[in-house]
């Protein structure tokens, strides 16, 4: 046992004295200064006439187009699908082109559930919206929510692709 701790302490002694040696500091070797070299001589030119620059024509200004896809979710969702984001990016760039019109973001849900879920899914959707387009830039002071529920169907609650057309959430000027 003795010279198990006898070893151990040699060795950590040797480690310790190669770790200080590592640890020296290197002598900096002064590098030459650089020899000035006159400069050429630089011949005088005369300054050319300087044309006035012409005007830039004004930007024409794009015209807004507000008419909007709508934008769908699933089932007793308020998540935003990733097809969406397309549509919400360009929702995002036709708004931010005229910041002074206000926007109303209706939500709407098919017909499956109580009344007041309805509701309180279309305000989740139409909310979940606003915050992407918040996100993108938009002046959140220009969008109001609205919920629906289903009492605005957009197609029939009788089929499934109509309940599916009916999960959605539309974006019009107020």
């Amino acid at each position: 046992m003795k010279f198990l701790r006898t070893s151990l302490m040699l060795a950590g002694i040797g480690l310790l004295a190669m770790s200080v040696q590592s640890c020296k500091t290197k002598k900096v070797i002064a590098k030459p200064t650089p020899v000035e070299r006159p400069a050429p001589p630089v011949e005088e030119k005369k300054p050319e006439p300087v044309e006035a620059p012409k005007p830039a024509p004004a930007p024409v200004a794009e015209k807004p187009n507000y008419s909007f896809n709508n934008v769908q979710f699933e089932f007793n969702s308020g998540v935003l699908k990733t097809e969406s984001f397309e549509v919400l990016d360009r929702i995002a760039t036709e708004i931010k082109k005229d910041p002074s019109v206000k926007f109303v973001i209706n939500g709407h849900s098919s017909i499956e559930g109580s009344a007041a879920h309805n509701m309180s899914l279309s305000v989740d959707r139409a909310n979940s919206v606003k915050l992407y387009l918040v996100n993108a830039g938009v002046n959140s002071a220009n969008l109001s929510v609205k919920g629906h529920g289903a009492t605005q169907p957009a197609a029939p609650n009788s089929t499934e692709e109509g309940r599916v057309l009916n999960r959605r959430v539309e974006v019009k000027r107020n």
